[in-house]
């Protein structure tokens, strides 16, 4: 399977173009964003566990990453509730058990390079932001290592990010409230992928948070 396969292009997927597909466990299903394999792929996706799914034991061939968007999610290790931001390297393996609320995750796989060995669990909603790049713009920064850069980024109301030129590769996911940039309103659930930036300028008129990732698309 290829979807959204070429990292020239840039691709934007908002909630009302959504495509739910099963899994091959029992109440977990998919929203596929980008995908290069078939079962076992390098992908980025929504995962929605239904409250008391499972998920078999798995290795993580090419490493895991994920930003717990509702619910709690929960394996053998821990509790995650919405906010979490989950790093689990190459090799590393678990076995996800969803409780009572369920969950939905957004997740990347197969995406880790092999020296990036560090396992993490940051609780964003508690962390502690610093100041970013424009007046009513703050950042929690979650990973950087060469080749990547995972970012919290919020917008208070009225806030925005103008770019005199345009940056790295790039992925954005609006966690919450409204992002506005040259592609329209981006409301919370919008995934958006550049291979060269974001444009001229960002904001949002309500404010919003958003994760982003830069400089790791392959080229």
């Amino acid at each position: 399977m290829r979807l959204r396969a070429d990292f020239t292009r840039r691709e934007v997927v908002r909630p009302e173009d959504y495509e739910w597909r099963s899994s091959p466990a029992s109440g977990v299903d998919r929203m596929m964003l980008d995908r290069i394999g078939e079962e076992v792929a390098r992908a980025t996706t929504i995962v929605r566990f239904a409250p008391n799914s499972a998920f078999d034991p798995h290795t993580h061939g090419g490493g895991e990453e994920y930003l717990v968007l509702e619910g709690v999610f929960s394996d053998e290790f821990g509790d995650y509730p919405a906010g979490t931001y989950v790093r689990n390297p190459i090799g590393t393996r678990h076995t996800p058990r969803i409780g009572p609320e369920g969950a939905t995750i957004l997740v990347k796989l197969c995406q880790f390079d092999e020296n990036d060995t560090e396992q993490k669990v940051i609780d964003t909603r508690t962390a502690q932001f610093q100041p970013g790049r424009a007046p009513g713009v703050s950042e929690l920064l979650l990973h950087d290592v060469p080749g990547e850069r995972v970012r919290m980024v919020r917008f208070a109301p009225g806030a925005r990010l103008d770019m005199a030129n345009k940056g790295p590769s790039e992925e954005v996911f609006v966690v919450e409230g409204v992002l506005e940039d040259d592609t329209g309103r981006c409301l919370a659930g919008t995934w958006l992928r550049s291979p060269d930036g974001a444009g001229a300028s960002r904001g949002s008129q309500d404010g919003c948070l958003i994760y982003m990732k830069t400089g790791h698309l392959p080229v």
